[in-house]
C-alpha cells in the first residue's frame, strides 16, 4: 500500500476537532518534552516565549503551545505566533525527515501562517535538527511505504 497521499477518513476529522486543545495536545507535549529532555530537540531560543499552532487537518486537531525556556507547555486554542498546517502523513514525513518542509511548502502540503520570519526559523530548526536512531529506522520503514 502507497501511503503518499493517505488521510484520515473524515470521521476522525469530526472526533478531533471536538477535543479540547489541551487535551488532544498532551501526546505532542509529551513528545516534544521528551525529545527535549533527551536532547533530540533542542528549542533555540528564538522560540522563547512564542506561541504555535499545529493544524493535522485530515485529523481535525488543532494543537497549541507555548515554548517557555526551551520547554514545551500546552496551552488553549487561541491565536497564535504561527500556525503550520497539514495533514498527518506529511507531519510524519516531516518529524521522520522523509520530506523537508521547504518541499512540502512548495507542493502546497504544509501552510505556515502568522509570522513568517518565525516559521522560517522552525522550519529551519526542524530540517537541522538531529533525528535519534530509533527515528531513522521508522523513517526507513515508512519510507519504503511512502515514496
Amino acid at each position: 500500500m502507497n501511503f503518499t497521499d493517505f488521510r484520515f477518513p473524515t470521521v476522525f476529522g469530526k472526533i478531533g476537532q471536538r477535543l479540547p486543545s489541551p487535551v488532544a495536545g498532551a501526546p505532542l507535549i509529551l513528545m516534544l518534552e521528551l525529545a527535549r529532555q533527551r536532547s533530540w530537540l533542542i528549542a533555540p531560543e528564538n522560540l522563547y516565549g512564542r506561541t504555535f499552532q499545529i493544524h493535522v487537518e485530515d485529523l481535525g486537531l488543532h494543537l497549541c503551545f507555548r515554548c517557555e525556556n526551551g520547554r514545551f507547555k500546552a496551552i488553549q486554542l487561541q491565536a497564535t505566533d504561527v500556525s503550520l498546517s497539514a495533514c498527518a502523513m506529511d507531519f510524519l514525513k516531516l518529524a521522520t525527515a522523509l520530506e523537508d518542509a521547504d518541499t512540502l511548502f512548495f507542493r502546497r502540503r504544509l501552510r505556515i501562517e502568522g509570522d513568517t520570519e518565525l516559521g522560517i526559523a522552525i522550519k529551519y530548526w526542524i530540517d537541522a535538527s538531529e533525528r535519534p536512531a530509533w527515528l531513522n529506522r521508522l523513517a526507513e520503514k515508512i519510507g519504503a511505504q511512502v515514496v
